[in-house]
C-alpha cells in the first residue's frame, strides 16, 4: 500500500477514500489543513490547525490525544512505520472541513466538520538540493491581501498557491516568490523566504501578508541558540537579488539554499556558510525534539 486515508472514522487505501460532493471543503473552499512529517515515526511540530480553524469559527472534533491516535492509526494501516527499520518516515497531511450541508454558506448547515488524514510514505528531497542549491522565480501573482483573506488561517483553498507556483514551474524555478500588493517579498507558494546579508538573517514580517510558517519559527528560534541575528523586516527585490545568501524553509523540505533568482545568482552561485549552519544545527534540532527513545512504539 503506497498511502491510507482517514475520513471521519473510516480508514482506507487512498484510491479508495471518499468525500461527499455536498462537503463545503470541496464546494466552498471552507476548511483548514496542516501539512508535517514524521521523524522517526512522530509528527513533527504539528500545532497550527486548531489555530486556523479558530479563525474561520470552525470547530475543531478532536482533542491532541485523539489525533495523535488518528494519525497512529492511519499510518499503521499504511504500514507506514519504516522507520524501526531504518527507512523513510511519513507525510502527513491533515485536512478539517465545515461538512457536509445544503447549497448555503450559512455555518449553521453544516453541524458535523469532517476530519481527513492523509498518511504517505515522505519522498526525501534530492541531496543535491541541499548541496547545490536551487533557482527561484519571482512571480507576478500576488500574495492575497490580508484584508480580503487572513493569512494566518492555512485555507485549503490554495488556488493563489498553485497560480503562483504553475508561473514559476513555467520559467524553470523550484519555487515561487511572491509579493504583496505593496510590491514587498511576502513568501513563496509553498514555503517561506529568508535572506543573509552581513552575517544577518532577515524574513519578511507577518505584516507583509505571509503565513506564519511553523518551520520558519523554529529556524527564527534556532537563530538565537547559535547567536545568530535574525531580523523580521519589511523586504524588497533588491534585498534579495543582493544578498550573501538565500535560503527558503518548509516542513517537507527543512530548509533549502537558493542560488539564484531567475537571471541573478545569490552571492558566490552556491549554498552559504551560514545557510549551511542552520541546516546542521536543523538537523540537530530534530534529533533533540525527536529522539531514539522518544518514538511511538
Amino acid at each position: 500500500m503506497s498511502g491510507a486515508v482517514y475520513v471521519n472514522g473510516r480508514i482506507t487505501p487512498e484510491d479508495q477514500a471518499v468525500v461527499p460532493v455536498f462537503d463545503h471543503g470541496f464546494l466552498y473552499g471552507e476548511g483548514v489543513y496542516e501539512v508535517c512529517r514524521t521523524y522517526r515515526g512522530r509528527p513533527f511540530l504539528l500545532d497550527r490547525l486548531r489555530a486556523s480553524a479558530g479563525l474561520i469559527a470552525l470547530t475543531v472534533p478532536h482533542s491532541d490525544s485523539e489525533f495523535e491516535t488518528r494519525i497512529n492509526d492511519t499510518m499503521a494501516t499504511a504500514e507506514l512505520f519504516p522507520w524501526r527499520t531504518g527507512g523513510a518516515d511519513a507525510y502527513i497531511r491533515l485536512l478539517l472541513t465545515r461538512g457536509v450541508g445544503e447549497l448555503t454558506y450559512d455555518p449553521a448547515a453544516t453541524p458535523a466538520p469532517t476530519l481527513v488524514i492523509i498518511a504517505r510514505p515522505h519522498k526525501t528531497p534530492d541531496p543535491r538540493i541541499y548541496e547545490d542549491g536551487v533557482s527561484v522565480s519571482i512571480v507576478s501573482i500576488q500574495r492575497n491581501a490580508p484584508a480580503a483573506l487572513n493569512p494566518l488561517i492555512k485555507s485549503n483553498n490554495l488556488l493563489n498557491n498553485a497560480l503562483a507556483m504553475q508561473h514559476a514551474l513555467a520559467h524553470g524555478g523550484f519555487e515561487a516568490v511572491m509579493r504583496n500588493a505593496r510590491g514587498e517579498l511576502a513568501e513563496c507558494s509553498q514555503s517561506n523566504l529568508f535572506v543573509v546579508s552581513a552575517g544577518i538573517v532577515r524574513t519578511p514580517p507577518l505584516e507583509s501578508g505571509l503565513l506564519a510558517g511553523i518551520t520558519r519559527q523554529f529556524v527564527l528560534e534556532l537563530c538565537r541558540e547559535e547567536g545568530i541575528v535574525a531580523e523580521e523586516v519589511t523586504l524588497h527585490d533588491a534585498d534579495m537579488l543582493e544578498a550573501d545568501e538565500v535560503f527558503i524553509t518548509s516542513s517537507t523540505r527543512e530548509i533549502v539554499p537558493v542560488v539564484r533568482v531567475d537571471h541573478t545568482a545569490i552571492g558566490s552561485g552556491k549554498p552559504g556558510a551560514l545557510t549551511k549552519r542552520l541546516i546542521a544545527a536543523f538537523r540537530a534540532g530534530v534529533e533533540r525534539l525527536s529522539p531514539a527513545s522518544g518514538v511511538h512504539s
